[in-house]
């Protein structure tokens, strides 16, 4: 089966991207969130805000 990198449906907060990401990783979510705000503090905020739009943008839905 192939595996492709989708925004998650069922398990989002904002736009599943981190969800997503987290179902393609096969790890928790909460890790996934937790490195994404960790990661947000030390870059002060404006390039993971910036990445994670654009993710939500160009990732598709997971279509179930």
């Amino acid at each position: 089966m192939e595996r492709k990198l989708t925004k998650s449906n069922n398990d989002r907060r904002i736009c599943g991207v981190c969800g997503g990401i987290a179902e393609y990783l096969d790890v928790d979510t909460t890790v996934v969130r937790l490195f994404t705000a960790i990661f947000a503090v030390f870059t002060a905020v404006i390039p993971v805000l910036f990445v994670y739009l654009l993710a939500a943008m160009i990732m598709p839905s997971n279509e179930i």
